[in-house]
């Protein structure tokens, strides 16, 4: 009887070890990641609904810019009758220390949102590697960790 009884925990053990390993890999395929995040950004006109540098709200600089990502990795930004032009992409750079990466959503690990612009200064600001942190059909959000002093900036464009 106490046989029967290790039998039936050793298989229970095995069960729920295979359970746990099969449901562990739902990390998709970063190109994917990165043909997905680039059609979805190309889908229409997006505006910065918040960005902050260092804890410093700064959403307002930005308002009434009208953000278009090209299909040729041209960025057109807007206001009333200017037009400004960066460049941008969306990239996988394995940067092979995955313990330094914090973002809780691992089908993002490693996939920089570039922006490139090199003037004027305020959209140099938005000038960065950025790590998407979170995005739905309507809304990316970004952040970026400074290498200098360690501090974070966040971007978020919301589909106008």
């Amino acid at each position: 009887m106490k046989e029967l009884k290790i039998l039936w925990m050793t298989v229970g053990v095995m069960v729920a070890l295979i359970a746990c390993n099969t449901g562990n890999d739902t990390n998709p395929d970063p190109q994917a990641v990165v043909n997905e995040v680039s059609t979805l950004v190309k889908s229409g006109d997006w505006v910065i609904t918040y960005f902050a540098q260092d804890n410093i709200d700064e959403t307002s600089n930005y308002d009434g810019f009208t953000f278009v990502f090209g299909s040729d990795g041209t960025l057109t930004v807007t206001k009333n009758s200017d037009v400004l032009t960066g460049t941008w992409s969306v990239s996988h750079e394995d940067n092979g220390d995955d313990s330094a990466d914090d973002n809780p959503h691992p089908e993002f690990e490693d996939i920089d949102f570039n922006i490139h612009f090199t003037a004027p200064d305020l959209m140099a600001e938005l000038s960065e590697d950025w790590e998407i942190v979170s995005h739905t059909d309507t809304k990316i959000e970004l952040k970026h960790v400074s290498g200098g002093d360690g501090g974070v900036d966040y971007l978020t464009f919301e589909k106008k």
